[in-house]
């Protein structure tokens, strides 16, 4: 135990001084460049104290110092953006430049080198695996064809809740504790990423060291059906090997799976704290569904107010508050600054409070999907996510689904006050506490 103890302290010491000596090196010099503002350089990045989430912070530096900042964050120097004007310069008049990714620590070790599609390098290589993902996992007709199974998952997700007393092992394959790991990798610290000099340092604290038959017919195949597809099919001139094909379908869990938890269990703290919202959800899922058990997915195009509540939700909590960091590939000005290549309240009223309504009558046609700067939840232009489609087929057949199966309120003695609604930041955001509710079902 001692011996691991004086092994731990000599390491935090070297660590320390290599610090030191790579800031000493790298002693900055004055900028050929007109920056944009920064605050006060620290030496070291401290770590973020649980009440201060980094977009918090970036959200308080916005105030002080405007919706265009730069950040030395160890030797990577950073610009961020944080209002829709700024933000479609960066994705739209500047997206190509600003199309490429940084190689992150822990991107890299989950991902199989970065072979996924969120992480990879602009090149010919991500334009294939993007080509390949939208023409064949996500296009309109693939999404909709993926119908059966979003309607085969509702059903069970209203038995649970109804039978929720019932001693059940939810998650007996490890599934969600192997996300929940996999979030927290990525959105953890890792000295690498702000230091590149110092990456070494992985391999002395050992993390380097941790690390056929398809019967689906056509017209009911799975995400995974049609990716072993294509890595039989070995079409083009950039074949996907196996690692490649399990790089993209991390991708897939990640924005199709844990996105849509988060997306519904903000939506249901939401909605029982705004009840109003809740009657007038309902009212509308129930005068077009009738009598009739279950949602289908041709009820929701006329669920308006639905789409108008999903909306503030993506607003208000955001799945991913800050998007996938981008690397500047060529030299360009955004706002009269300097970007070099590598080496906000004002925009709606009464910003924190949940209100669907912002999204009915003239703003009804404000899109997520990377064409309205004021919302956009998943990113826009080429590195959008491209599994918008999909993760909002799913939100919206499951919470219409819940609004039409069960009248929802707090259990007796909780107040809506009561409720935690503290965030914890990884690559997602999810809520510290769980949800605790009372559903009564609507139907026998």
């Amino acid at each position: 135990m001692k011996m691991a103890l004086l092994q731990h302290m000599f390491l935090s010491i070297l660590v320390v001084a290599a610090v030191i000596v790579v800031l000493l090196k790298n002693k900055p010099r004055k900028s050929k460049y007109n920056l944009p503002p920064s605050p006060p350089k620290l030496p070291i990045l401290r770590n973020p104290s649980a009440r201060q989430l980094p977009y918090i912070s970036l959200h308080h530096l916005a105030r002080t110092y405007g919706p265009i900042i730069f950040l030395q964050l160890g030797e990577i120097p950073t610009v961020v953006v944080s209002s829709a004007r700024m933000a479609k310069e960066v994705m739209t008049t500047h997206d190509l430049a600003l199309s490429s990714r940084p190689q992150i620590f822990s991107a890299k070790h989950l991902f199989y080198d970065c072979t996924d599609v969120v992480f990879s390098p602009y090149g010919p290589y991500w334009r294939h695996i993007r080509r390949n993902c939208i023409l064949e996992l996500l296009s309109a007709k693939r999404v909709q064809s993926y119908s059966h199974v979003r309607v085969e998952e509702v059903a069970p997700l209203v038995d649970r809740i109804t039978g929720f007393f019932r001693r059940r092992d939810y998650d007996r394959h490890g599934f969600q504790k192997m996300l929940e790991e996999y979030q927290e990798l990525l959105g953890g610290f890792s000295i690498g990423d702000f230091f590149p000099s110092m990456e070494f340092i992985h391999s002395l604290t050992g993390m380097k060291d941790h690390q056929k038959e398809n019967k689906a017919t056509e017209s009911h195949k799975y995400l995974v059906d049609v990716l072993l597809d294509v890595l039989k099919t070995d079409y083009g001139d950039m074949p996907l090997t196996r690692d490649n094909v399990k790089a993209i379908i991390l991708d897939m869990f990640a924005a199709g799976t844990d996105t849509t938890f988060i997306t519904l269990d903000w939506g249901m703290t939401e909605l029982v704290i705004n009840q109003k919202a809740t009657e007038r959800a309902q009212a509308e899922v129930q005068s077009v569904v009738g009598e009739r058990k279950f949602v289908q997915e041709s009820d929701l195009p006329q669920l308006q107010y639905l789409k108008a509540v999903i909306k503030e939700i993506f607003r208000l909590h955001t799945p991913a508050p800050v998007l996938g960091p981008r690397e500047s590939m060529e030299d360009i000005t955004i706002d009269g600054y300097s970007i070099p290549a590598k080496p906000n309240p004002e925009s709606c009223v009464d910003p924190e409070s949940f209100r669907p309504e912002r999204f009915l009558n003239e703003n009804s046609d404000i899109d997520f999907k990377g064409q309205d700067f004021e919302l956009i939840p998943f990113g826009a232009g080429r590195r959008s996510c491209p599994v918008i489609a999909f993760g909002n087929a799913s939100v919206e057949l499951a919470l219409a689904q819940l609004l039409h199966s069960f009248n929802w309120e707090l259990p007796d003695g909780i107040q809506p006050k009561d409720l935690d609604m503290t965030e914890v930041f990884a690559i997602t955001m999810h809520r510290i506490a769980n949800l605790m509710v009372a559903a009564k079902p609507r139907f026998s």
